[in-house]
This record gives C-alpha cells, sequence and structure tokens, in this order.
C-alpha cells in the first residue's frame, strides 16, 4: 500500500449506521441528523452495540464472537457526509481507495465465523491500518475502553497550538525543521567512515565505467534484438534466398527464361488479335516485378552472408546488454538511468570536502532559522496553556469536579523535534493534594470521559474531529451535575455532531433527538431494536428514566423536556 496514510482533518458527520447480525441486533438501519442525539433504554438492552458498531467502522479488531448465534457473517456500514473532501479524497487516492461521490464517504466492514476479515471505503478493499488512522481523524469515542485522540502527545500539543492561534508559526517551524533535517541527512552521507567511502567509490567508479564504456541508448535495445535474431539464422536465410534466386533466374527450370518465351508467344496473338495487347502489358508488368524480386533477393542473400566476426560481435552486444540490464535495471533506460545516479553520488563523495564545508554552514544557518521559528512557537504555547488550563477547569467545575485542577505541562527538549522545542501534556488532579497525572493514567473511566467533555468544550472551535460520541460518561452522576453535562454537550452540538449513550434523564432531555434501545423475545431469539422517540412517547422515555411513569414522573419529564 504505498506510502504512508497522512490522517486528514475530516470534515465529516455521521448520516446512517446498518448493523446486520451483530451480537443482539439482527437487523438495523440508523439515520441519525447532525446535532445532539441521546441513545437510552435499559440496562442491558443493547445500547453498547452501538459503539461496538463505531469501533469496527473505525478500525478496531473484529471478535467473531460477536457474529449473532446461527449466523455465518456480520457487516457494518456508515455512511459520513463530508464537508470538505478535497484533502481526504487526496489522501485516499495516495493509498488506492476511490474518492468520495456526493460528498460522502462510505465505510464497511465484513467479518464471518470462518475468520476472514475484510473492509472497505468507498467501496476499495483496503488495511485495517488504514482504517484505523482515517477513523482517528473521523470521530472521538469516550467512555470505557474508548477512542480518544485527545489522549495523543501530538495530538495535545496540536490543539494547544490551535488554542493559542498558532497555526502559521507552526508551519513556519516545520518547514524550517524538515529543511534542517535534510541537510542533517545529506551530511551524514557524506560523513561515513573513511574506509566505507574508499569502498563505495571503488563500486561507483567500477558501475560508472562499466555503463558509460558500452555507449548506451535508450532505442537500442530492440533493433539490436531484431538483428541479431535474423543474423543468428543467417544461415539458413542464405539457403532459403538462394533456392528462390535459382528458381527465378539461375536454374534449368527458372520462371525468368521461361517469361521470354511466353512474351514471345503473346506478341504473335497480339498481331493476330490487336485486342490481346492487354495481355501483352500485363506480362511486361510481371516480368518486371520478377525481376525486382530477383535483384531484392540477390542482395538480401549478400547481406545474409556474414563474416562470422560479425555474428560474435552482434552475440557479444546482446550479452553485454542483458548483463548490465542484471546487474543495474530491467531495461537499457533504467541502466542508464542507474550510471547517471551513480556518477552524481560518486560527484559529491570526491567533492566531499567542499560539500561538506558547505553543508556545514547551511546546517548552522538552518538550526539558527529552526532556533528562532521554535522561540516564536513556544511564546505561543507558553502564553495559551495557562489560558486553556483556566478555561477546561472552570468547565470541570459545571462538571462536578469542584476542587479540581487541569494544567498544561511544558517540558523542553534537549534538541529541536518535529514538533517543536518542547513537549504538551494535558495533567488533571481530581482532588487537593493530590499529585496532578497525564490524562491517559487516570483510571476512572467516568472520570476521565468527563474531563475529555471539559476538555472537548473548551477547544470547540478548534478540535477537527466533527463527531463525538459519549458512552455513559455521566455514570455516578446526578442532579445539577448531570443537568451540566447535558449543557456541555448540547453547546458542543453547535460545532458537533454528538452522540451520547446514557441513563440520565437530564441528560436526554436536553438532547435535539433520542433513540431508545429495547430488547425483545421473540421467535425463541432476543433481538435488540432501535426506534425513534417524540412526542408522549419521548416523554414517557425520560419518565421511565426518572424512576417510573407515576404522574409526578411525567410532569417532571414534561418540565426537563421543556426549552430553556
Amino acid at each position: 500500500m504505498r506510502g504512508g496514510f497522512h490522517n486528514p482533518a475530516v470534515l465529516a458527520t455521521l448520516s446512517s449506521l446498518r448493523i446486520r447480525n451483530l451480537a443482539l441486533v439482527e437487523e438495523l438501519e440508523w439515520q441519525i441528523a447532525p446535532g445532539f442525539t441521546a441513545i437510552t433504554g435499559e440496562t442491558g438492552s443493547g445500547k453498547s452495540i452501538i459503539v461496538g458498531a463505531l469501533k469496527l467502522i473505525l478500525g478496531e479488531r473484529a471478535d467473531k464472537t460477536l457474529i449473532r448465534t446461527g449466523a455465518d457473517s456480520c457487516t457494518v456500514e456508515a455512511v459520513f457526509e463530508v464537508a470538505d473532501g478535497v484533502q481526504l479524497d487526496r489522501a485516499l487516492e495516495e493509498q488506492g481507495v476511490e474518492p468520495c461521490e456526493d460528498a460522502q464517504l462510505i465505510i464497511k466492514r465484513v467479518f464471518s465465523a470462518a475468520g476472514t476479515n475484510r473492509q472497505f471505503i468507498n467501496g476499495s478493499a483496503t488495511t485495517l491500518a488504514v482504517l484505523k488512522m482515517l477513523g482517528d481523524g473521523l470521530v472521538d469515542l469516550h467512555g470505557p475502553h474508548d477512542h480518544q485522540s485527545l489522549l495523543a502527545d501530538a495530538q495535545q500539543l496540536a490543539l494547544l497550538d490551535s488554542f493559542g492561534e498558532a497555526a502559521a508559526v507552526r508551519g513556519k517551524y516545520d518547514a524550517a525543521y524538515q529543511r534542517m533535517q535534510g541537510l542533517i541527512a545529506e551530511h551524514e552521507s557524506l560523513s561515513t567512515s573513511e574506509s566505507a567511502l574508499e569502498r563505495e567509490v571503488d563500486l561507483l567508479r567500477h558501475q560508472v565505467h562499466e555503463i558509460d564504456s558500452a555507449e548506451l541508448r535508450a532505442d537500442e535495445e530492440e533493433e539490436l534484438l531484431a538483428r541479431y535474431a535474423v543474423a543468428s539464422n543467417s544461415r539458413r536465410l542464405l539457403e532459403l534466398s538462394t533456392q528462390l534466386l535459382g528458381r527465378l533466374s539461375e536454374s534449368e527450370e527458372a520462371v525468368l527464361p521461361r517469361l521470354g518465351e511466353i512474351g514471345k508467344l503473346l506478341r504473335d496473338l497480339e498481331r493476330v488479335d490487336p485486342a490481346a495487347a492487354r495481355f501483352t502489358e500485363a506480362h511486361l508488368r510481371a516480368a518486371t516485378e520478377l525481376e525486382d524480386l530477383a535483384q531484392s533477393l540477390q542482395q538480401y542473400a549478400e547481406d545474409m552472408d556474414l563474416e562470422p566476426a560479425q555474428l560474435a560481435q552482434l552475440e557479444e552486444r546482446v550479452t553485454r546488454l542483458e548483463t548490465l540490464k542484471r546487474k543495474y535495471g530491467g531495461s537499457v533506460s533504467e541502466v542508464i538511468a542507474f550510471g547517471a545516479v551513480a556518477a552524481e553520488r560518486l560527484r559529491k563523495i570526491e567533492s566531499r570536502g567542499e560539500d561538506l564545508e558547505r553543508l556545514i554552514r547551511e546546517i548552522a544557518a538552518a538550526r539558527r532559522i529552526v532556533a528562532e521559528a521554535g522561540a516564536e512557537l513556544s511564546a505561543k504555547r507558553k502564553a495559551a496553556a495557562p489560558k486553556l488550563a483556566r478555561n477546561v477547569t472552570a468547565h470541570l467545575r459545571d462538571l462536578g469536579f469542584q476542587k479540581a485542577e487541569f494544567s498544561v505541562a511544558l517540558r523542553n527538549h534537549t534538541e529541536p523535534s518535529a514538533h517543536g522545542l518542547e513537549a504538551a501534556e494535558f495533567l488533571f488532579a481530581p482532588n487537593p493534594g493530590e499529585p496532578a497525572k497525564p490524562l491517559k493514567a487516570i483510571a476512572s473511566s467516568g472520570e476521565i470521559s468527563r474531563v475529555m467533555l471539559a476538555v472537548k468544550s473548551s477547544l470547540a472551535a478548534q478540535d477537527t474531529v466533527a463527531l463525538l460520541v459519549f458512552d455513559e460518561i455521566d455514570a455516578n452522576v446526578g442532579g445539577e451535575i448531570a443537568h451540566a453535562v447535558g449543557a456541555k454537550m448540547q453547546a458542543l452540538s453547535k460545532a458537533h455532531q454528538v452522540l451520547c449513550i446514557s441513563h440520565l434523564p437530564q441528560v436526554a432531555a436536553l438532547a435535539d433527538a433520542q433513540f431508545v434501545v429495547t430488547k425483545d423475545f421473540s421467535g425463541g431469539r432476543t433481538i435488540s431494536r432501535l426506534q425513534s422517540v417524540t412526542g408522549k412517547a419521548r416523554v414517557e422515555e425520560i419518565a421511565r428514566m426518572l424512576g417510573g411513569k407515576s404522574d409526578s414522573a411525567l410532569a417532571h419529564a414534561k418540565t426537563l423536556l421543556k426549552p430553556r
């Protein structure tokens, strides 16, 4: 699969999800709108299957035990509506994948009980690695064993740069760093040990001499092989052409002498019947053609009468070309190209003293540019880090972490890196007196999910992942905090598509749309179903989540569903 897949920012929303024979789901086709969507239902009804299906779409490994009992295979297919697919299409085409049509990205996973696992993007078969890297730019999943781009160090640094509006400075640094690395690599290539260079020079000189001395022409091989094929059969060709000449002009039964007799008879015929002149003319033309043929065959036979030395010369040339092709390329053109590259490498090594001095000067200048761009980028980061920390901490207060602290640690590198002069790490201290820990070290899934919600809320405008999925991140919260969680998601849905699997009525009531997962027993089988609830049905579902369908629960549900 070609070069590495460079994951583009994919501004895309999920418009439909189809599931067939996954766990308790026999057949499901879910149409999803932008905005905030809540998925609710009784414990054990199968809400997690939605997340499981999304994880398969995002490239997580398939477990054949998930295939519905009695089925041979499972299929999951998702359709994303792409806002701007230019960069995405370019990345897909680099991997041999069809570009998006009608601004739709279609991802499909199929896996069987026999262990066969196939994945497709826009109908093109692809690898699981490509699917996973694409998924990293499509969806953020937050919940147990989640799929979180925010846990990656590079992504944390990128988000800090985006929050600090440092994109232009980061681009300037990236260009300077890449140029410096290129110069360093060139210098290292010329700075190998003297003995290794001597061996390489000897080899290069031999290769260049061998190719140059052959005086190759790119168009030579076809003509040479044709000449050699004829020359190697010259004895037989000479024999055949001599026989033909004999039949035409040299043997007792030759054709041309007989044509003279025929011509005399035709002239006698013409004297008796002038209208027969046309036969005489035809005879003349035929005789002329045969005489030309005899002369051409005579010349052909003389050309075939090769000296052994000429044949040996052709044979030697063919052998030489074949030897060069075996060593340096599959065609004469490739051999010539190899020779040019070897000659340039030899030139650089032989003049490496001058080149090394030049490169040392250029590397020093490049380091200064990197240091200047890096210092400018560092200043942006140092200014943005405390602002981001305060912003996230404020959101954490709303989500029930009254004493928690969020911070952004910047640690200087000893040498410039591809990402700048420092690394960034998001740290979280949930309780006073406890040391701050990196986000990826937080053990509680509910805790980290609410931290992620706070970070997402702070970075909503900068975050390029369009679809956010929260899987029961409201565990162990209630009351006003539950409402705050829902409010954060509602606010996020202005810039993102938000899907939330929730057991809290305060969260579900704030969603733009609500779907309920139910579990039915039919025909001796258990089946999970997903259905939209609106109006009275939604009021009843919110009431169920509140604890029942009593009058007070229904009244409370109506209150929660009132627009705020």
